[in-house]
């Protein structure tokens, strides 16, 4: 079996979609994406979480152990390049809106 780190992706990549959903929401709901980016910088996170998630179901579910291990380091990386955009994104936000 894999490094079975594949349940934890798959949990963790789909609460920060919630996430993700949330600020574009609130985004949207208050008019601000009009004045920026973010919004299209968290759909982009989004997608990679939701790749995350389903290479990592389909680790979980193969049982070709190559394919497995295949599929989880895919979607390890899917999701350390989500986190970096989280990172980015909150970054942004507190830059755009410390001055207000």
């Amino acid at each position: 079996m894999a490094n079975k780190t594949s349940q934890h992706i798959l949990s963790t990549s789909a609460n920060l979609l919630g996430f993700c959903l949330f600020v574009i929401t609130s985004l949207h709901m208050t008019d601000s994406s009009k004045d920026s980016l973010i919004d299209e910088f968290t759909s982009i996170v989004a997608l990679a979480l939701t790749i995350s998630s389903l290479l990592s179901f389909f680790s979980i579910r193969t049982q070709n152990l190559e394919k497995e291990i295949r599929l989880e380091k895919l979607a390890d990386n899917f999701f350390i390049s989500s986190l970096v955009g989280i990172f980015a994104i909150i970054l942004f936000i507190i830059v755009m809106y410390w001055n207000q």
